[in-house]
């Protein structure tokens, strides 16, 4: 892709990444956020748009490519899984350190949530331009999710925000950005929203972003004013968890850590019926033919629509 991928944008890397990077992210918050929302929503059709579902398995910032007008597009399905769950079974676990689900990696159970808590990764990512590994750090400091997580239920997430973002972000916008993230790294696959849910909390900070807000002269740190501002109030219609996915067999495989518009924030989603327009907006154009094809004999046509106006989603079927 023109643009390369997401990571490029977030980090240097060297040689061996595990050892050292360098931060060099030139991309504003409302870029980040929308690069997640087009990650988003490709993950959003995978996990819906086909019977039976596909998950990604590998989702990590260097399966995020961006195009030259910074379009985020899924690639990378090597290890994608698709079908109908079949609970009697569990799969080979595969992934990459850093992003892998650790429920996953413990049961062999696979769901469209295992993809959910690699994106909330890729989320502390693009907030905290490091890796998702750095094998150097000291031990608490390895694992970004875990560092991450560490910082945040201190409520002191200056300490890991990317600098270049400090004094740019709307605190409302930051505050649902690092909620939407907290809740896909849950432990638990059942606490953790499906995509669409994802989705739709990163397109309303985007939404908070674009909104001006009043601050006093001595609030010059988002991390400490983000949670104490009240946010405008969306209702939403509630989600189920998806239900398993799993294929035979146990085998553990793990890929190389080092490989490791604003006028319309509310987009109306096709789920469902294939909508080609969407698989080519944000999946990458050679699996296009692929998801394509697993998705043509789903006959039904589901729409969810956001109307910021009326405060409110709509299930129209």
């Amino acid at each position: 892709m023109e643009q390369g991928t997401l990571r490029d944008h977030l980090y240097y890397s060297t040689a061996n990444l595990e050892k050292s990077y360098s931060t060099r992210s030139e991309l504003s918050w409302k870029q980040r956020l929308e690069i997640c929302i087009g990650a988003a929503k490709g993950l959003n059709y995978l996990h819906t748009g086909a019977a039976g579902g596909i998950i990604h398995r590998d989702v990590k910032s260097t399966n995020i490519l961006l195009d030259e007008q910074f379009v985020a597009k899924v690639a990378d399905f090597g290890l994608s899984k698709s079908g109908i769950p079949d609970v009697e079974n569990s799969v080979d676990v595969k992934g990459t350190f850093g992003y892998l689900d650790p429920e996953y990696f413990m049961s062999l159970q696979l769901t469209d949530k295992s993809d959910v808590y690699s994106f909330g990764v890729v989320l502390l990512e693009v907030l905290c331009a490091r890796p998702a590994i750095i094998n150097s750090n000291k031990r608490e400091e390895v694992n970004l999710a875990e560092w991450g997580m560490h910082w945040l239920r201190k409520g002191q997430l200056d300490n890991i925000i990317d600098p270049v973002l400090v004094d740019t972000i709307n605190p409302n916008s930051f505050r649902k950005f690092v909620e939407t993230t907290e809740k896909c790294l849950r432990v638990h696959g059942s606490e953790r929203p499906i995509m669409r849910d994802v989705l739709w909390d990163l397109e309303y900070a985007l939404q908070l972003q674009l909104t001006p807000i009043n601050r006093g002269p001595l609030e010059d740190s988002i991390t400490n004013a983000s949670l104490e501002f009240s946010m405008p109030v969306l209702h939403r219609l509630p989600s189920n968890s998806s239900p398993a996915v799993n294929e035979d067999n146990t085998t553990l495989v793990f890929d190389d850590t080092s490989d490791v518009t604003a006028s319309e924030v509310f987009t109306e989603l096709r789920i469902g019926r294939p909508n080609y327009d969407l698989v080519t907006d944000f999946i990458a154009p050679d699996l296009v033919y692929k998801i394509s094809k697993e998705m043509a004999s789903n006959d039904s046509n589901i729409t969810w629509s956001y109307d910021v106006t009326r405060d409110s989603r709509h299930l129209i079927q």
